[in-house]
């Protein structure tokens, strides 16, 4: 899988909580057996509600990091949600939380998530609404500079981290302690050492 370190882009403004599945692809555009094939419908409803949402406007043309609130990707499980942000061109999304599954299915698509501070979201959010708001963002420093002169600082978990940096998935994160474990096994076969199980229920 493809790695990644840097990721550079700009900013879309979503200022909305709670934005579940559902909105970011309506289940009715759910026909295709690939992967392909959602991302002109991505946010479809509300893009059809109002010529002035975010995603019409031709001033963020482009912008490949999308900035929203708290609870992103709620709703049910479908893997489609972020098949269409990715087609659509958005690689890293920037909120307070997401749904779990959500940031589940985008570890596996090469989506990254990032959280900040409620405050940190609102600053981009404002920023972004103004004038073209640049990110830079370091995945390996878990660190952020703005178009602006801003930083932002953020945590991701050491798997999260590794599968990005590396282009693991799951299955691959896993192998890279094979020779850790090997050695861990040859140390405690030399001293004749048999870890005891934990039988308890």
């Amino acid at each position: 899988m493809e790695k990644t370190t840097y990721i550079s882009g700009k900013c879309i403004p979503l200022e909305m909580n709670d934005v579940d599945t559902d909105l970011i692809i309506p289940a009715q555009y759910l026909t295709s057996v690939v992967r392909k094939g959602y991302g002109e419908n991505l946010f479809k409803r509300l893009r059809e509600s109002s010529k002035d949402f975010v995603f019409n406007l031709q001033k963020y043309s482009g912008a490949n990091v999308l900035v929203t609130q708290n609870n992103f990707g709620c709703g049910s499980s479908r893997e489609h949600a972020v098949w269409a942000l990715k087609e659509y061109g958005i690689q890293v999304i920037i909120a307070n939380s997401f749904a779990d599954i959500f940031a589940g299915n985008s570890l596996k698509n090469r989506l990254v998530l990032i959280k900040l501070t409620e405050d940190e979201v609102k600053k981009i959010i404002q920023k972004s609404k103004i004038n073209d708001y640049i990110l830079e963002i370091n995945l390996a420093e878990s660190k952020i500079q703005s178009s602006c002169g801003d930083s932002f600082s953020f945590n991701m978990d050491d798997f999260q981290k590794s599968c990005f940096i590396n282009g693991f998935d799951e299955i691959e994160y896993l192998r890279s302690f094979k020779d850790k474990v090997i050695k861990i096994k040859q140390e405690q076969s030399n001293k004749n050492i048999i870890p005891k199980l934990n039988r308890s229920i």
